[in-house]
């Protein structure tokens, strides 16, 4: 089930309650008991149940009876509890359509002051070990259940898009609360989509952002031509939970690997050549 304006929108504050005491007890909890559920959130059993069963209807909430019975929030439900703080906070006032989606996110165009993006981090079930064991950013020992883990992904690349906003062009933070970032909105299209009447010049635009970047501790990790935005003068690039710093013990290879991803972009696509190791360096200085 899709993410509901309607739904968080009619959101009981009763509700709103046992999402956040399922959110809490989840730290220790795989399934959260329903009676750990009617102590945590003050509410009586009859309560407690019957907003459960409107929680799942609305697709928020899930109910197993293995191997106890117990609930635990979907994503639906972690990404509502985010929304309604950015709404309490002003950041927004109105959630409009999801308008991209990846493999651990979704985005949506939202109102505030102005058009803002919000970026809900997903780390799916099945990839969340292999998340776990190949980002240094979860967790390695206590319990951090999938879907709680998507927020330090958000953590991991609102750390970035603050460090660097006033340095690279990047989208600049508003505010990050669970697995939800709000960012300012930036027209264009993303490179895959583009057809550029100087890839040159943007080509070395991009260049000097990864620069940029890099001379302050930071290479994306997942630079690719999906996530560089155009907007017809200026480059951006996006979506940074993968960023390594330079003294990661793999920073070399990562940073071989955006730069020879980007590259072959434009080689493939406008037949620019380009020399890697003059691009490398060019990057580090080295």
């Amino acid at each position: 089930m899709d993410l509901s304006a309607d739904h968080i929108k009619s959101l009981h504050k009763y509700e709103l309650r046992i999402l956040q005491s399922i959110e809490y007890l989840m730290s220790r909890y795989s399934w959260v008991p329903e009676e750990e559920l009617v102590h945590n959130s003050r509410l009586s059993a009859n309560e407690v149940h019957f907003r459960l069963s409107k929680l799942m209807e609305k697709g928020m909430v899930k109910y197993s009876q293995v191997p106890y019975p117990g609930y635990c929030l979907i994503f639906n439900g972690y990404d509502t509890l985010a929304i309604s703080h950015l709404v309490k906070k002003g950041i927004i006032s109105s959630l409009g359509s999801c308008i991209g989606e990846g493999k651990e996110s979704r985005v949506y165009e939202a109102l505030g002051t102005g058009p803002v993006i919000l970026k809900l981090h997903r780390i799916g079930q099945r990839s969340f070990q292999t998340v776990r064991r190949g980002r240094n950013y979860l967790p390695e020992k206590q319990h951090c259940p999938w879907v709680l883990a998507s927020h330090f992904s958000a953590e991991q690349e609102y750390l970035a898009l603050c460090t660097l906003q006033n340095h690279v062009r990047v989208p600049t933070p508003l505010l990050m609360n669970r697995n939800v970032i709000a960012m300012t909105y930036i027209a264009g299209d993303r490179l895959s989509d583009c057809t550029l009447e100087n890839p040159r010049e943007v080509l070395d635009e991009i260049i000097a952002q990864v620069r940029a970047a890099y001379s302050r501790g930071y290479i994306h990790g997942d630079l690719s031509e999906y996530n560089v935005m155009f907007d017809g003068e200026e480059i951006w690039i996006i979506d940074w939970p993968q960023w390594v710093s330079p003294h990661h013990e793999n920073a070399s290879e990562i940073l071989d690997h955006d730069l020879e991803t980007i590259t072959k972009f434009f080689h493939r696509r406008y037949r620019i050549s380009s020399d890697m190791n003059e691009v490398r360096s060019l990057v580090t200085g080295c």
